[in-house]
């Protein structure tokens, strides 16, 4: 399960390392002016999205073997990038190497249609295919049909009719996921590749229900890494994700660097855990996969980490099937050792939650939590990158073996270095609240991530008998599961126990977290719509969920007081105490939705509160956020590391910080090219 950022403004990690000077690069200052220069933290802006870098502090201070790991990690989440392209659409990898050969053959070009092209061209590579990576509605062109194929034609390339239709005409697979059963069947409505075309949900459901009801009390995450089509006699198969199956000349090429990577290993569990991903990666078979991701919670030691494999499931109308993604991670000791109070005091958080006794675990196990420095990311984490994982997602093996929760630190310091305060100026109610978000937002954000991922997703139960959250809750599995989770950091962020662990020095720091999630909650995210839309994405829904809900139940009491200031509206948290009450009541309530596999009543509360938006409200905040000039996403530019070799074998290597998207997205095109 991932965290994303809710906000543009966001903190580093309780004092992160100083960051390291950069390497050296052919488009980029060398070494010793960028330690005279300021690091280039915003590279370009374009529609609604930012390019960020972002430094990785610690990566000198690794032996020459360690660095060597996280190239040969690296390298294997590259391998794999194209995977995410053919999940998201089936023409996504003809559409985008059209547009790649257009883009390179016309540098240089000038006129409205080559600008629109252009941005076109970025808003696909950073969606990784044609729709938009957070709303899921499909990009617009923006430049005429004839003047794209006049263009094809003069760059030697080509496109189907079918890819050429799904480009231009708005009608045609129109949105990626689409999680409203009222717009039709979720899995025909949605242009995502996890299904052949003309497969229905009913279908889908049918296919798994055989499995799935003598699965037993650790059923495998069926589904999770295959691709469901239809035999010319109408019956269901799976095509499974494995070397000589769905994605083999990929998985080969990932596999072949994880190999390298097991050579090199810290210690002999991070290589039995990478022995079993490979194994995985050759057989598909989900057995080995609940076996390796119980090898991989077990390896806490070293200094180098990583995630990598099909594994979260919000791209799946259903919540079934995994998105490939890799993130290599650096351990950031002194981050980590003050967040490591959590991880030891988890017991005391299930034991003291507002939530029904049979819904908590009697036993919560092995929460390993740290904060951690990327040093590479590909699939569905990049470009749009998470802030905060907790995995594996498998309820029994985070109740058996517990469960592995990281918080990027060098990205959300990227974030906070990137951003303004024009944001905060505009939409907080007042100078106090401005102040208070100055100077203890940081903090904060901090504790949010790490009290949501720890704590949040590492609580409660499914009570006996009842099904996996994506056989319950279906589409509003990963919603409520959200909502649940940011509860549980709400609830205990102005917890005494928190002062107690050194963790806050007073409720200031609990007061900055609640208004600057109720004023993201219910107007700050909503920049990201358009005039008309409706909340698509899970985090986006979950947010709007929690705050909504508080705002309406608090009303009697003024808990939230919605203000009207000069025509501008702005939401007031005048009641702390009691919003922690009502934030643990709603916990309560989603918990037992999910422990009983309610799924009328999380419907019900999904689609009262997280997903319709206020008109004229919507209007507002786009009105107002549109004079800062900011746009509302950001994603990465990740580092280049280069092997030094020597009578053919690597002997260390250098980061380099490349400062240009277009060129990075060209070279990767290029490079790992390895689904057809």
């Amino acid at each position: 399960m991932k965290t994303y950022s809710s906000t543009v403004v966001l903190s580093s990690l309780l004092g992160m390392a100083l960051l390291s000077s950069c390497g050296q690069s052919d488009t980029q200052t060398p070494p010793a002016e960028v330690e005279k220069a300021e690091f280039q933290w915003q590279t370009e802006q374009f529609a609604d999205l930012r390019i960020l870098r972002y430094q990785v502090p610690g990566f000198e201070k690794l032996s020459p073997k360690q660095r060597e790991l996280v190239y040969y990690l690296g390298q294997a989440g590259l391998s794999g990038r194209d995977i995410i392209w053919d999940q998201n659409y089936r023409y996504n990898l003809e559409i985008r190497d059209a547009l790649e050969a257009v883009f390179s053959k016309g540098q240089g070009d000038a006129g409205p249609e080559r600008e629109a092209f252009e941005v076109y061209t970025k808003r696909v590579w950073f969606s990784n295919g044609i729709h938009h990576h957070y709303s899921n509605q499909k990009l617009e062109p923006g430049f005429p049909r004839e003047w794209f194929e006049a263009q094809l034609a003069k760059a030697g390339a080509s496109l189907s009719a079918e890819a050429l239709s799904a480009v231009f005409d708005p009608t045609v697979d129109a949105k990626k996921v689409n999680k409203d059963p009222e717009k039709g069947d979720l899995v025909r409505t949605s242009a995502v590749n996890f299904y052949a075309p003309g497969i229905s949900k009913t279908e889908v459901d049918d296919y798994y229900a055989k499995w799935e009801k003598e699965a037993g009390p650790e059923p495998v995450s069926f589904g999770l890494n295959s691709r469901l089509i239809k035999n010319p006699d109408g019956s269901i198969d799976e095509e499974v994700y494995h070397i000589g199956g769905k994605y083999g000349a990929a998985i080969e090429r990932i596999v072949n660097w994880l190999e390298k990577a097991v050579g090199v290993a810290e210690n002999p569990a991070q290589a039995k855990a990478l022995e079993l991903l490979i194994e995985y990666y050759k057989t598909g078979d989900l057995k080995t996969w609940d076996a390796y991701n119980i090898a991989w919670v077990e390896a806490t030691e070293g200094d180098i980490d990583y995630i990598n494999s099909f594994i979260e499931v919000y791209n799946d109308p259903l919540g079934r099937k995994g998105s490939f993604e890799s993130i290599v991670q650096i351990k950031d000791f002194d981050a980590s050792a003050r967040m490591q109070t959590l991880s030891e005091n988890i017991a005391w958080f299930e034991q003291n939650a507002p939530i029904q006794e049979e819904h908590k675990k009697p036993d919560v196990r092995g929460v390993s939590y740290v904060v951690v420095n990327v040093a590479g990311e590909s699939g569905d984490a990049s470009p749009s990158t998470p802030i905060g994982v907790n995995l594996p997602n498998a309820n029994w093996i985070r109740s058996k073996h517990g469960s592995k929760s990281v918080s990027l630190g060098n990205i959300e310091h990227a974030y906070e270095e990137a951003a303004g305060k024009g944001l905060l100026d505009e939409f907080a109610f007042s100078q106090a609240e401005r102040e208070r978000a100055e100077q203890h937002g940081a903090l904060g954000s901090a504790l949010h991530t790490a009290l949501h991922e720890v704590v949040g997703h590492a609580s409660g139960r499914l009570n006996p008998g009842v099904g996996t959250p994506a056989q319950t809750l279906q589409n509003y599995a990963s919603t409520l599961e959200e909502a649940r989770a940011d509860l549980v950091a709400l609830y205990y962020i102005s917890d005494p126990k928190l002062q107690e662990l050194g963790l806050v020095s007073g409720p200031e720091v609990a007061l900055a977290e609640y208004e600057s999630y109720i004023r993201n909650g219910l107007m700050l995210q909503l920049r990201r719509l358009k005039p008309g839309e409706v909340l698509e994405e899970d985090h986006m829904r979950n947010r709007q969920l929690v705050a909504g809900w508080a705002y309406e139940k608090g009303k009697a009491e003024n808990v939230i007081e919605r203000k009207q200031i000069d025509g501008k509206t702005y939401f007031a948290v005048n009641d702390p105490a009691k919003l922690r009450v009502l934030f643990g009541q709603l916990l309560r309530e989603i918990q037992r939705i999910k422990s009983e596999g309610d799924y009328a009543a999380g419907k019900a509360l999904v689609e009262t509160y997280g997903v319709q938006v206020e008109a004229e409200l919507l209007k507002e905040v786009l009105e107002r956020s549109a004079k800062l000039n900011q746009a509302p996403y950001a994603g990465f530019i990740n580092p280049l590391l280069k092997p030094v070799e020597a009578d053919g074998a690597i002997q260390d290597v250098q980061i380099e910080y490349p400062i240009d998207f277009a060129t990075q997205m060209l070279e990767y095109g290029k490079t790992y090219r390895f689904v057809r």
